[in-house]
């Protein structure tokens, strides 16, 4: 639900600025001077199409082609066509709802060189084009007037279609905030819940072990003596050789589920292929997170994948409630050992959620790399305000001859 939704914001912005064409195109319809213009409108349509994907590249041309017209470089507006200059609230409007706190903050000069700009092309005359404002209006109040009159009303409107803008990026920011520490919540749950089965599992597969592990060892022990003693039956012998033998593959059989029991199972939903996909929910958030690997990535068992899916997850969403949406964090997977390195560093003063106890998230996630063979730490940083998990899994897992009865003991 959430990509869809991702997906049809995206494509708002190339859609306005159709719109925008399109109806500027009809409205000139069978006017004079409709071709002269069109480069004009295309830019700022252009200008609008990108403010989403490209917002640094719309701010710059909804800058560059008042300025343009005011220099006579382009055909300046005219009594019918001066409307255009609303792309300019447009793309400030985008640009304010969009994720970058710099951009955000960079579009109010914008505003205020595009107006200017715009308001010179509109009400200042020349000797050779004097179709300006005054003559379209009837007023008499002077070029000077007019050009402060018109750079304060388009400052205005742009101005109200950025706080439009940031409003609605603030609100859609903070909703999807909350759906992602209500999705958060639910999965610690849901996590803690499967931990806590987990280590219930494992502690009586190890009391079966413990118990079914010494019986059998009894039986091949004395099973092993009787046939040495019975070297006069011949019958005897091979039966008390062949009960030797089903225990001492018993034995490897209970171990073997012992270590399928206690490990974190093949059938895992996620894995490191959708650690990126993590990684890019928070940047959707505001957040300034970065993934990186170091080394050649190579092939783990479901079980490793499954954790450090769990293991990054848990951590980003730490970061979120702890740090806020505006903390930097920082996942890097390092293959050059002989292991699978994880490396998620956050730094960030202002959370979401106050802090009401010490929490499970810290202990499920060591639990879960225990369970996979590796270890994790977490803690203080070296910097103000950060926070670092550093955890290891290995990447291949060696096996113990299932025959060896000393270490099934």
């Amino acid at each position: 639900m959430t990509s869809t939704i991702r997906r049809f914001r995206h494509l708002v912005a190339p859609a306005a600025g159709a719109v925008y064409l399109v109806l500027w195109i009809v409205a000139e319809a069978g006017r004079s001077g409709l071709a002269d213009h069109v480069i004009v409108v295309s830019a700022l349509a252009v200008a609008i199409g990108l403010a989403n994907w490209m917002p640094a590249t719309a701010l710059g041309m909804i800058v560059v082609v008042p300025v343009l017209q005011a220099l006579h470089l382009l055909h300046r507006p005219t009594d019918t066509t001066w409307p255009e200059y609303l792309a300019i609230a447009i793309v400030v409007g985008i640009v304010g709802a969009g994720r970058s706190d710099l951009l955000r903050y960079v579009a109010l000069p914008v505003i205020a060189v595009a107006s200017a700009a715009a308001a010179w092309a509109m009400a200042v005359p020349t000797e050779a084009d004097p179709d300006v404002w005054a003559q379209w209006v009837g007023t008499a109040g002077g070029t000077r007037s007019d050009l402060v009159t018109i750079t304060l009303a388009i400052i205005g409107v742009c101005g109200v279609g950025w706080a439009v803008g940031v409003a609605i990026g603030a609100t859609w920011r903070i909703g999807l905030a909350r759906v992602r520490v209500v999705e958060a919540q639910r999965q610690t749950a849901v996590t803690t819940t499967e931990l806590r089965a987990e280590q219930e599992r494992a502690r009586i597969a190890r009391d079966v072990h413990d118990s079914l592990a010494h019986s059998l060892a009894v039986v091949v022990s004395q099973a092993q003596g009787a046939a040495a003693i019975s070297v006069r039956d011949e019958h005897a012998a091979r039966a008390l050789r062949d009960i030797a033998e089903v225990s001492r593959s018993a034995l490897g059989d209970v171990r073997a589920l012992v270590e399928r029991i206690q490990g974190a199972g093949e059938d895992a939903r996620h894995g490191l292929e959708d650690v990126p996909g993590l990684v890019a929910d928070m940047r959707e958030l505001g957040m300034d997170a970065v993934f990186e690997q170091h080394g050649d990535p190579r092939a783990v068992l479901p079980d490793v994948g499954g954790a450090v899916h769990r293991i990054v997850q848990e951590s980003l969403t730490n970061v979120l409630k702890h740090q806020g949406r505006t903390a930097s964090a920082r996942v890097d997977l390092d293959w050059r050992g002989p292991g699978l390195g994880v490396v998620v560093t956050s730094t960030g003063a202002a959370p979401l959620v106050e802090l009401d106890g010490s929490g499970s998230g810290v202990e499920g996630m060591r639990e879960r790399a225990r369970l996979a063979d590796g270890w994790l730490r977490a803690g203080s940083g070296d910097a103000d305000h950060e926070w670092v998990v550093t955890g290891w899994l290995p990447t291949v897992t060696a096996v113990a001859p299932a025959a060896d009865l000393e270490a099934a003991r």
